[in-house]
């Protein structure tokens, strides 16, 4: 009998525990804020719509690369040689074109990824969050300051350099390719001479001088050996 009147207080007791912050809000005013007129104030570090400043930018696609949602997209043309286009706050050199840089917000997971590795610093999340659209095309932010003639004239410039440059180096093979065959085909240095040959012994000389049939010469005399004493 004292177990089912225990476990009946006990599970009054829980709800009672579980209720406490309602009812504490019961007798607390509530306030309500005035949205859009009044805002609550973000914290320091919020993360929400990108901000890319294309001054700094180098083309080097590491948000693209660190982008886990793939919501960039970005094209670079090589500057020509001729062509200075200035340096970064940082004090790095630019050396290619940003035709496009897009970002498709909708995709975005506000992860903060894409932040770090930019070595120019030049790409951060902003404390903007109001940024409804009823068209989600609307939400593909175009960053790039190129109008479209000017990527047209950059990607032709461009096109026409490389091809010069392949012409160039089509050539400077052919060139290399002619020289090779020519020193192949040419003589080469003349061959080491060759040892002389051992002369032969006297008497194998002499033998082999010796016309057929004529008499064989004499072997010249020796002198005697003197006596021992």
């Amino acid at each position: 009998m004292k177990k089912y009147f225990r476990d009946i207080f006990q599970g009054i007791w829980s709800v009672l525990i579980g209720m406490k912050v309602t009812f504490l809000h019961l007798f607390t005013p509530a306030v309500t804020i005035q949205y859009p007129d009044v805002k609550l104030k973000l914290p320091e570090r919020a993360r929400n719509r990108l901000y890319v400043n294309m001054d700094d930018c180098i083309g080097c696609f590491q948000c693209d690369i660190a982008c886990p949602v793939d919501c960039f997209a970005i094209e670079t043309a090589k500057a020509l040689p001729t062509e200075d286009l200035g340096t970064t706050s940082t004090g790095q050199k630019k050396k290619l074109w940003v035709t496009k840089f897009d970002i498709d917000i909708a995709k975005c997971c506000y992860c903060g990824l894409c932040v770090y590795p930019c070595p120019t610093e030049c790409i951060k999340m902003t404390d903007v969050y109001e940024f409804s659209e009823f068209d989600r095309h609307q939400l593909i932010y175009n960053y790039a300051t190129l109008t479209p003639a000017e990527i047209a004239d950059v990607k032709v410039r461009t096109g026409e350099y490389e091809k010069e440059q392949a012409v160039k180096k089509a050539a400077a093979a052919t060139a290399a390719a002619q020289a090779k065959a020519a020193s192949a085909a040419a003589p080469g240095t003349a061959p080491a001479a060759a040892k002389p040959a051992m002369a032969p012994p006297a008497t194998a000389q002499a033998t082999a001088t010796v016309a057929p049939g004529a008499p064989k010469e004499a072997p010249p005399p020796t002198s005697p050996t003197e006596p021992s004493l």
